[in-house]
């Protein structure tokens, strides 16, 4: 049976899953997926766009929330990181992939634009909505580097429980601050 984009791309979540990303490489992909190197790159251009594919994939587990209203817009853009930070936290290295799939193609990350919808139905005006999401999305995505370095490091301690309601607290608490922040230079929105 041929292969197809979709095994390709299922098959590097799975190494980047059990492995990480310093693992996952063409070669190991061609060998797991018992196909010659070359048969990757029909499918393809680089490792790059193929991340770009693993970043959506990692983030298709996020329902898409209603529509809030105005008023409720705040509260959907703090369930939606919560989201966003349960469907990535368990995947090492799923911070960096995502960064990296934001960089070279933040269209394809459907979340992420739900979230900047979601600040311009609570009133904040371009360009501060995107501002705003960068400033989001860079906590998101640090606090989940921390929290798998931190995890990785306290590997087999009985402080790991500890660490990870921590860092959710700590989360929780670094969003309501950016967006009590957006708040208050914004009064009429947020």
């Amino acid at each position: 049976m041929a292969l197809t984009r979709g095994q390709l791309i299922d098959a590097a979540v799975g190494v980047l899953s059990e492995f990480g990303l310093a693992d996952l490489s063409m070669r190991r992909l061609a060998r797991e997926l018992d196909v010659q190197v070359g048969a990757l790159y029909w499918h393809v251009k680089s490792k790059q766009e193929l991340l770009v594919d693993v970043a959506s994939k990692l983030l298709d587990s996020v329902p898409r929330p209603e529509t809030p209203t105005p008023g409720l817009a705040p509260m959907a853009v703090a369930v939606l990181l919560r989201h966003l930070r349960n469907a990535l936290i368990t995947v090492p290295d799923s911070a960096e992939v995502v960064q990296l799939a934001l960089s070279m193609r933040p269209e394809s990350l459907d979340p992420l634009g739900w979230l900047l919808d979601f600040l311009k139905i609570a009133g904040l005006p371009d360009p501060e909505a995107g501002f705003a999401r960068h400033v989001l999305v860079n906590h998101l995505l640090g606090s989940i580097a921390a929290h798998q370095e931190a995890v990785a490091l306290a590997a087999g301690q009985e402080s790991s429980q500890i660490l990870a309601e921590w860092e959710d607290s700590a989360f929780d608490y670094g969003v309501r601050v950016i967006l009590q922040g957006i708040s208050a230079e914004h009064p009429a929105t947020i």
